[in-house]
């Protein structure tokens, strides 16, 4: 009897300690928590269990969780989303950037830079979606969306992306509307005629889907005049990509003034009835010429993103903490900076469940330092400025499991499948 009461006590004593662990699957300790929509910028510690945010306070005990990371003198932020990239991999040699050998595996280029969700901006059109859907949204870990091309054949690059006879607004959006989860809203690129038709069929779908619209615009000599782009075709709420480019041969109109370095006024009421200004750094997107002055005149980008691809990531591109660091090393502060890279996109692609640390919410987590030394951030031509900080990713966490970790800031570490 004595016994069986000694075997009872002890099973219940380790039920309860294994039950006591198992309050967290992880825990990020220590790390100062910038959480845009919930107004948090100090250090909390955050609580996980069954891909969500279980907790988010001052001091959690580590013994109640499974896994520990040690976060202390680093920031603590939601997992960046990406709304611009391009990862429609594929093997076709003249398919660009829509099943082709330009566009990214997404897996490869994300998490290790503290992306947790990517859009695709474009690569597949109505008529190309299911591949794209069945090829890489299915086989990634990283939560891939899409903008869909009005083009049905997506952004196969020359006349395809010419072809206004491809861009049928309605079966855009009957696709949009079957793949809700998946689909986001609807792109326009790289048309080079003197005709509105692929923004406007663009912005029809949009209607009919109830999604946003995002244009990457210009290509015309001269060019399509923004403020009429602006003023009388897009609505608020629609994105505006690229925002901080000059492109030679004077086929895009900038927002800012080469002349003079000041914003253009109707940039700015643009930016009043709601166009959203997106970064879209790209190989060729990118102008300090453009974004300083900017900068100085607080017109700050809505969303950063990449334009993700082979040419911009081996370019002066790199990747989202590459163009986030430029960011803050031109004055924009972090906060604002992650709020731009997280909270922001979340809702201008009407995905409000992400974006942010509240509890309940999809454990998506990233985890920078901030690196010291000397540092070059150029732009694509070879114009560069010298910093002495830049973010690095240490952790990423993808609902609610820990898929990067560079310095092995987990205790103890469990190396994933």
């Amino acid at each position: 009897m004595q016994h069986r009461s000694f075997l009872f006590i002890f099973l219940a004593c380790l039920l309860g300690v294994v039950s006591h662990a198992q309050t967290y699957s992880v825990l990020i300790k220590g790390g100062t928590v910038i959480d845009p929509k919930n107004n948090i910028n100090q250090v909390m510690d955050v609580g996980i269990f069954e891909g969500k945010i279980k907790k988010v306070a001052k001091d959690i005990d580590p013994k109640e969780a499974r896994q520990v990371v040690d976060a202390k003198g680093m920031f603590v932020t939601p997992g960046l989303i990406d709304i611009h990239g391009h990862v429609f991999f594929g093997t076709e040699p003249n398919h660009y950037l829509s099943n082709g050998l330009v566009a990214l595996p997404p897996d490869g280029f994300t998490f290790r830079v503290g992306v947790t969700t990517i859009v695709d901006a474009g690569g597949a059109g109505w008529d190309s979606f299911s591949e794209f859907k069945n090829n890489v949204i299915f086989h990634s870990k990283t939560r891939v969306l899409s903008f869909l091309n009005i083009v049905g054949q997506g952004m196969r690059g020359g006349n395809w992306e010419q072809d206004t006879a491809d861009m049928d607004p309605n079966l855009a959006a009957g696709v949009a509307i079957q793949n809700r989860n998946d689909v986001v809203g609807f792109k326009v690129a790289h048309f080079m005629g003197k005709d509105w038709k692929p923004v406007d069929n663009a912005v029809k779908a949009g209607k009919l889907a109830n999604m946003p619209v995002m244009v990457d615009f210009g290509g015309s000599t001269p060019p399509l005049p923004l403020e009429e782009l602006f003023m009388k075709h897009l609505r608020p709420g629609d994105i505006y990509t690229h925002a901080y480019t000059l492109l030679e041969g004077n086929i895009r109109e900038t927002i800012v003034d080469e002349a003079t370095q000041k914003v253009k006024p109707f940039a700015i009421e643009a930016r009043k009835r709601g166009i959203v200004f997106d970064v879209g750094y790209g190989g060729a997107s990118f102008n300090y010429s453009q974004a300083i002055p900017a900068m100085k005149a607080g017109f700050y980008p809505n969303t950063i993103s990449t334009d993700l691809h082979t040419g911009s990531m081996n370019g002066s591109m790199k990747d989202m903490l590459s163009i986030m660091s430029k960011f803050y090393n031109m004055g924009m502060d972090l906060p604002s900076i992650i709020k731009a890279s997280t909270w922001e996109p979340a809702k201008v692609i009407h995905r409000e469940q992400l974006g942010h640390i509240t509890e309940g919410a999809i454990a998506d987590v990233a985890v920078f330092s901030m690196r010291k030394g000397n540092f070059g951030f150029y732009d694509k031509t070879g114009y560069k400025v010298e910093g002495k900080e830049k973010l690095e990713c240490e952790l990423t966490v993808m609902g609610g499991k820990i898929v990067y970790d560079l310095n092995g800031i987990t205790t103890p570490i469990y190396l994933t499948k």
